[in-house]
């Protein structure tokens, strides 16, 4: 047998695990938040309109010290025998109730100061769910979970050239609404482009009624699920078994924050939809014909 690979100290990699002194570096704590999106049926003008779609995310109101009476997205401390996904799959069954569904690690958010009691540096998730199929329930340590109204908008946007390329800066307006509370936020977003080099900075100019640094996380994630709409099958997380192209146009459009062109729209999701031998059932309406999702449609990511 040959010898051992030894270090410069001439440690077998054995004999150096064994003495290793895990104090030798401060350990920041690890969390994980779990924006939950899903869409809803808006209030019905007359029965003959068809419902506005609105986009939500779920939110859990804060029990405990800090930001006590807060909003927070659900989540909490990943323990040291699990994997992130492991701890994003077990808080939010403890914080809401919900399990098995969609889920996928969005960024990772590690400011210095980002949470009052010690160095936090937290895994974002997203997660997509048809929410009519949901049993939300708050947890013990939590005083309520509820589903908020959210929106992202810009208000304000300049661009400089630079040397190299260019600098935008947008204030943008997050707004979620409650049954009965409002929340609200402004983020100061800068994008700088260096070259080949891209930066993106994102810094919470003033927040109401939101805990943490949430405000800038629910931004981003919006953005994420606005552009991985555009070439994925991620949508279809939203939707029921059958849903008439209608319905689904109305989800595609309340999370663009725009209209889309009925012929356009219908040739771009084509290949991810079989036509099934049913029909909606809506009073008012003439009969629509129900699709499902093809399994068969493999995405432009993959």
């Amino acid at each position: 047998m040959g010898s051992e690979i030894r270090d410069r100290n001439g440690l077998t990699e054995e004999q150096y695990l064994a003495a290793y002194d895990a104090s030798r570096y401060e350990r920041p704590s690890v969390t994980v938040d779990i924006l939950v999106f899903t869409v809803t049926e808006g209030e019905k003008e007359n029965y003959r309109k068809l419902s506005e779609k609105e986009l939500r995310i779920l939110l859990i109101k804060r029990g405990e010290h800090p930001f006590l009476g807060k909003w927070a997205l659900p989540g909490g401390f990943v323990k040291m025998d699990e994997s992130l996904d492991e701890a994003a799959i077990r808080e939010l069954k403890e914080e809401t109730n919900i399990d098995n569904i969609y889920m996928e690690q969005l960024y990772t958010w590690g400011d210095v100061g980002r949470d009052p009691r010690t160095r936090v540096i937290s895994t974002a998730y997203m997660s997509l769910a048809d929410s009519s199929t949901l049993n939300i329930k708050a947890s013990d340590d939590a005083d309520d979970a509820k589903w908020f109204t959210v929106s992202a908008k810009t208000f304000q946007e300049q661009k400089d050239v630079t040397e190299n390329g260019y600098i935008i800066r947008q204030m943008i307006k997050l707004n979620l609404t409650g049954d009965e509370e409002e929340l609200s936020a402004i983020i100061r977003k800068v994008k700088t482009v260096d070259g080949k080099v891209t930066r993106i900075a994102r810094e919470i100019v003033e927040s109401e009624g939101l805990a943490f640094d949430h405000a800038k996380i629910i931004e981003y994630g919006l953005e994420r699920l606005r552009n991985k709409i555009e070439y994925t099958d991620i949508a279809f997380n939203l939707m029921p078994e059958l849903f008439t192209l209608t319905e689904l146009q109305q989800v595609y459009e309340v999370i663009l924050g725009k209209e889309l062109l009925k012929a356009n729209f219908r040739r771009k999701i084509a290949g991810m939809v079989v036509e099934t031998n049913k029909y909606s059932r809506e009073s008012g309406h003439r009969p629509s014909k129900l699709f499902r999702f093809n399994p068969n449609w493999i995405s432009m990511s993959e």
